[in-house]
């Protein structure tokens, strides 16, 4: 994956991250699901610098009845809840659940999610545009998640959102990006749209190598809710993301089929 040619796809002439008008430091994207305690889920979304945290509005619900602290672990957290659709699977679930996530979190961010199918977890492309047109046109500022479809990706764009989500492999493979071309099509393809690697995410190393090929953001839970030392990766992340953030902006070096001396022949001694 790291021979894949960055092509011309410009380094930034600076280094500010912003998602519907709002400035981010961080550029890793958090969840907040499948931690073994809320204090350990809170201790590693702290350790992850994170400012976007994840909420499903179900997950909410279910914790509101046996841990009604839930949203106090998570409001006094300094940042950005982005509620999402997960688990839904027509357009009619993905806006009532939008509805119910903007009035329940007083926000109009909302990442869309209509899933396909149980088994990759793939996002319909179909219902995901339908739903995407919406709630962008009852002004949500929807963050869609979707495939490396570059005709998808346009249409998404086209009734309004201003943020792609596109996958790396499926949700909770942990495979990393399994298409790194089809994905650096899609940061060619559109270059000055903020696109935020969802899905698939599961070393540090593939968060390095996405933000090394221009990549905006990372979003990714299971990788860190998971681990043995939750903390201690979420924290592993931050660093991986900010390293191939720093070395994009950088400028990293093309890669060669043939060797080419790093010590320059000038000056060297001759010897007959």
């Amino acid at each position: 994956m790291r021979e894949q040619s960055l092509g011309n796809i410009p380094g930034p002439l600076e280094d500010a991250f912003i998602v519907y008008g709002t400035p981010l430091k961080s550029r890793l994207f958090l969840g907040t699901a499948r931690y073994p305690s809320l204090q350990i889920m809170r201790e590693a979304l702290l350790a992850s610098g994170s400012e976007v945290f994840t909420v499903s509005l179900r997950r909410e619900n279910a914790l509101m009845g046996s841990y009604s602290h839930f949203w106090d672990f998570i409001k006094d957290l300094p940042g950005h809840v982005l509620p999402n659709t997960a688990g839904c699977s027509t357009v009619k679930e993905a806006v009532t659940t939008a509805h119910m996530a903007r009035d329940l979190f007083n926000t109009t961010w909302i990442k869309l999610e209509v899933i396909g199918g149980e088994f990759t977890l793939q996002p319909d492309p179909f219902g995901t545009l339908e739903a995407a047109r919406i709630l962008c046109h009852e002004g949500f500022q929807v963050f869609p998640y979707t495939t490396e479809d570059l005709i998808l990706g346009q249409k998404l764009l086209d009734v309004g959102c201003r943020v792609l989500m596109p996958w790396a492999s499926p949700i909770g493979s942990g495979r990393g990006l399994t298409n790194s071309y089809g994905l650096l099509a899609m940061r060619q393809r559109f270059p000055t749209i903020p696109l935020i690697v969802d899905a698939g995410i599961g070393r540090p190393s593939h968060g390095v190598i996405a933000m090394e090929m221009g990549f905006d953001g990372i979003l990714l839970n299971t990788a860190v809710a998971q681990a043995a030392d939750p903390v201690a990766m979420a924290s592993a992340f931050s660093l991986a993301v900010a390293a191939g953030r720093k070395a994009f902006s950088a400028g990293i070096m093309e890669s060669r089929t043939v060797a080419v001396p790093s010590t320059p022949e000038l000056g060297l001694p001759y010897l007959a």
